[in-house]
């Protein structure tokens, strides 16, 4: 039976949850991944192993293709990006979010919470995704990496928690990757982590987030019955 509304506004602990985007709620690993590939062979340099390339998913796109490509030289950095964005616009539209993700988005909309983004994506290519008519109005508010800071610095959580005065400790952050827990702790916010996305969870346990989720249903149950 589902938790009356009232009764859950006046017991959770979180008034705030940021997500973000690609490997969290967007079923878009394999695609970055491929397309930072394909960017640096293009520019000749040495193209990075799968792992490699998962591991800077998140972070600002000029950090993450120095990051994967330190072989490049930094007078190609622009050449490069723009080639990762070619790669990537060229598969951008296939791409879905995970299952199970809107019900849980809803879910957590008709209990009250504001619902924010927080991704290393572009505003540019966040709004893209966001325009899609299923997603038009879940979001109360989101912030990308070209407009603040990449991750894991905590600016994206702290302009989010002065515009809608929520404290850290009722502010969630819930990522795939190191980069997202460690923004959290940054920020001096929890954490959730979920191990369907860009990195392996070995990393996670020393930054403590609150849960794992080994799937969006079980990031769905975790959130009703938790925050």
């Amino acid at each position: 039976m589902t938790e009356p509304i009232a009764e859950s506004l006046s017991s959770r602990k979180f008034d705030l949850i940021a997500f973000d985007w690609d490997g969290t709620l967007y079923d878009s690993t394999a695609c970055i991944v491929r397309s930072i590939q394909e960017a640096v062979r293009d520019v000749g340099g040495t193209v990075p192993s799968d792992e490699a390339a998962a591991w800077v998913i998140g972070m600002a796109l000029p950090q993450a293709l120095a990051k994967a490509a330190p072989d490049v030289p930094v007078e190609l950095y622009p050449e490069l990006a723009n080639r990762y964005r070619y790669h990537y616009v060229k598969h951008q539209d296939d791409l879905s979010l995970f299952a199970g993700v809107l019900p849980m988005l809803n879910d957590l909309r008709e209990r009250g919470y504001l619902l924010a983004v927080a991704t290393g994506k572009s505003r540019r290519g966040l709004d893209h995704v966001l325009d899609a008519v299923e997603l038009r109005g879940l979001f109360d508010d989101s912030r990308t990496a070209d407009e603040t800071a990449g991750k894991p610095h905590p600016q994206m959580l702290h302009e989010l928690m002065e515009q809608w005065s929520v404290t850290p400790e009722r502010t969630l952050m819930i990522g795939d990757t190191t980069h997202d827990l460690e923004m959290a702790r940054a920020a001096g916010c929890a954490s959730v982590g979920v191990s369907y996305g860009a990195h392996d969870t070995a990393g996670f346990a020393v930054l403590k987030p609150l849960h794992i989720a080994d799937s969006v249903a079980d990031l769905h149950h975790w959130l009703l019955k938790n925050a």
